[in-house]
């Protein structure tokens, strides 16, 4: 057994395969999954798990070198976009509507489902390379 890092082997085999600006998505409970994009669902209720808690995970293994984040955000959901701004203090931010942001995991990896039931509780993240 892994003693460190993601312990779910889809999300693990994921971040494991990226390359240099491939995305994954890190979606709120409602959240439409393009047809064709792998969907890793971990929701289990309303709430459960967090989008917070599922993006500190990812982010403690995953190289991200961009966010993109949806700019209704900026109004609907401040404490989520506070979270975002310090979890992503260092990493470039890109803010699109919201459609846009949906049309964009049409080229995600996979899209990782949370509970989170905030409006607009949604990123998703470019990843970097470690060099």
């Amino acid at each position: 057994m892994k003693r460190h890092g993601i312990l779910n082997s889809h999300i693990s085999k994921v971040l494991t395969d990226l390359g240099h600006t491939d995305m994954v998505v890190i979606a709120d409970a409602g959240l439409p999954v393009p047809e064709g994009i792998p969907k890793i669902d971990l929701s289990l209720k309303l709430g459960v798990p967090s989008f917070k808690d599922i993006a500190d995970v990812v982010l403690d293994d995953m190289v991200v070198e961009k966010v993109m984040i949806a700019h209704e955000i900026k109004t609907a959901n401040k404490e989520i976009l506070q979270y975002m701004n310090t979890a992503f203090e260092h990493t470039e931010k890109e803010f699109v509507s919201h459609e846009i942001l949906k049309a964009l995991t049409k080229e995600a990896k996979v899209v990782i489902r949370t509970g989170e039931a905030t409006p607009y509780a949604n990123c998703i993240l470019q990843a970097g390379v470690i060099f």
